[in-house]
């Protein structure tokens, strides 16, 4: 909605947690759905059934041995199966079962489409649910500079002008119990804040 609304500003500076370092880049998302289909029956003849756990369980594995891309500057690609879910009962085969994967994108995610297809191929379909791009952000002198391993808002605000990737707080600690911010590094990035303004406008 943002996206729709910019104010005509030449930049953003995008305050997600970096340490108070600037972000030469952001890796990206791809979210994937992999599903499992079988045939319900007794669990004391699982030889009338097809379980859809086994099949997403071997399909799965596989996943997990896919050799992802890797960027020289950046980093590797990482990935996580997040979510499990399925079957009916313990003593019923299962005739349905699913899994949410993750993966953090260095690049394009042309590859890493393809590698996952073809490892799930004959257990499980792939349906990919979202992608947010892999973004490169310009370095300023001086500047201590990360790369964020985590997805931003950015690739949502291409309308607000050239971004920069600049905040206080450790992403270590985002979406945990002991998520915080101390005062000093709030008062440090407000000074990096006028810092950057000036240097991009001058």
């Amino acid at each position: 909605m943002a996206n729709t609304q910019p104010k005509g500003s030449r930049f953003l500076i995008n305050g997600e947690p970096t340490d108070n370092r600037l972000a030469i880049a952001s890796k990206g998302a791809l979210r994937a759905a992999v599903r499992a289909k079988g045939k319900m029956a007794h669990s004391a003849y699982p030889e009338l059934g097809e379980s859809a756990v086994h099949k997403l369980v071997e399909a799965l594995n596989r996943v997990l041995e896919i050799r992802l891309p890797v960027t020289e500057d950046i980093g590797p690609s990482t990935l996580n199966i997040g979510l499990l879910e399925g079957g009916r009962a313990p003593n019923v085969i299962a005739d349905h079962a699913e899994a949410q994967v993750l993966v953090r994108l260095v690049g394009s995610s042309e590859e890493t489409r393809k590698a996952l297809e073809e490892a799930v191929a004959g257990l499980a379909e792939v349906e990919f649910t979202l992608e947010i791009p892999f973004m490169r952000m310009r370095a300023l002198d001086g500047f201590p500079t990360m790369v964020a391993a985590f997805t931003t808002d950015i690739p949502a605000l291409t309308n607000w002008g050239e971004p920069v990737l600049l905040g206080p707080g450790s992403i270590h600690v985002a979406h945990t119990p002991h998520e915080k911010l101390a005062k000093r590094e709030l008062l440090e990035a407000v000074d990096l804040y006028i810092e950057v303004a000036k240097r991009l406008v001058g």
